[in-house]
């Protein structure tokens, strides 16, 4: 049982445990049928029915759904007013759609360094990174933990700069006892698979200013509109819609929003179950020599999408890919987030360099993500601890 099965060994588990996994059950899949046996499958009554039900969920005056997080984030960029030559601080440490968004509208990407311990973007170094051209700041809720908001918030405040905060990990989050969506002047949310909720592919924004909601509910509908109050030739006749701007289709479907809404009613079951499971892990996990368990702060309440470790890697004979290697041949699905932005070869032409954020690139080459979601058992839970175990004894020094 100690052979590791990269080396011919028996593994841990028989059957392959990916780090992260929907939970569809009959009900869900009742609701989407009553839409499919409906007059409606594109923009219908689900859609209005799930942004009331969001909104209320997380405290804000107003929900936008739309078609994926990507684009609940061009989204906010365009309603934030974006535009060449404009700057927007974010983290290296995400995915890239978290910069891609401020390169749609052609303003640049500035990256400013993490939190050693939360993985979070560094608040001073936004401060440090903001010149004349800063227009906003997308900070981004790591794994599931917060960021600073109020940290956040008043340095927008200070520089008059919009706040478009990325919570793809962090719906359910709370920040200093309140729901994450209603605390800056954007919150965008994600409804991939591996998320909190699904629908498929989709995606939420929230805002309190109406200004804002009425950009994005455009945009999001190729910049079109029927209502008499936008339109500037109002009597043409009851047929008639205009487009004020460039939008994009980007709506989302009734077929997922039936989903998005039997599943937001499990959202505390979901969130329930992530939680006890990170503390599962911070347990069976805190007397293995060699790994960093994710800090939490203590003004946040995560919402655990991920579980990142850090690994002591002076402790080991072999580098972070080895022993990734080795965890996944015991068939525990483990993962990396993130690869730096800004070491894509898209961004390499743009002109980013290596050296712009050292503790992001320190933390890279040290981390791994273990499997956490909803459906894991409690021997699921047992195999990632004993694979873990198994590999780093194999390996340490």
């Amino acid at each position: 049982m100690n052979i590791l099965a990269i080396n011919g060994g028996k593994p841990v588990r028989d059957t392959y445990l990916p780090y992260g996994q929907q939970w569809i059950d009959d009900e869900d899949i009742e609701e989407v049928v009553k839409v499919l046996k409906s007059d409606f499958l594109t923009t219908g009554p689900k859609i209005e029915e799930f942004e009331k039900r969001f909104a209320d969920y997380v405290g804000a005056k107003y929900a936008v759904s739309i078609s994926n997080g990507t684009a609940a984030l061009h989204a906010a960029c365009f309603a934030a007013g974006i535009k060449e030559g404009d700057e927007v601080i974010t983290s290296p440490i995400t995915f890239a759609a978290s910069a891609n968004c401020v390169l749609y509208q052609g303003g640049k990407p500035i990256f400013a360094d993490i939190d050693p311990k939360t993985y979070n973007i560094d608040i001073e170094d936004v401060e440090r990174k903001i010149t004349k051209k800063t227009k906003a700041i997308i900070p981004v809720d790591f794994t599931g933990q917060p960021v600073d908001i109020d940290g956040i918030n008043d340095i927008a405040k200070r520089y008059g700069l919009i706040v478009i905060e990325d919570a793809a990990h962090s719906f359910g989050a709370e920040y200093k006892g309140k729901k994450i969506g209603s605390l800056v002047d954007m919150t965008t949310f994600s409804f991939h698979p591996v998320k909190h909720i699904t629908t498929g592919e989709g995606g939420m924004i929230t805002t309190n200013d109406e200004k804002l909601y009425n950009k994005l509910k455009l945009f999001r509908t190729h910049g079109i509109t029927r209502d008499k109050e936008m339109l500037q030739n109002k009597d043409e006749g009851p047929w008639f819609y205009e487009q004020l701007e460039l939008g994009y289709n980007y709506r989302m479907t009734d077929i997922q929003a039936a989903l998005g809404i039997s599943q937001l009613s499990k959202i505390d079951k979901f969130l329930k179950i992530r939680r006890e499971i990170a503390k599962k892990y911070d347990e069976y996990l805190k007397d293995i020599d060699g790994i960093i368990l994710p800090y939490q702060e203590g003004f946040s309440n995560s919402a655990w999408h991920l579980y990142t470790i850090q690994l002591e890697l002076e402790k080991f004979k072999v580098g972070r890919r080895e022993i990734f290697e080795a965890l996944q041949a015991e068939n525990i699905g483990v993962n990396v987030h993130y690869i730096p932005v800004y070491y894509h070869p898209y961004y390499k032409r743009l002109g980013y360099e290596k050296g712009l954020c050292p503790i992001a690139e320190k933390l890279y080459e040290s981390i791994i993500t273990l499997p956490l979601y909803p459906k894991m058992s409690e021997k699921d839970i047992e195999d990632v601890v004993n694979a873990l175990d198994k590999v780093l004894k194999y390996y340490r020094r």
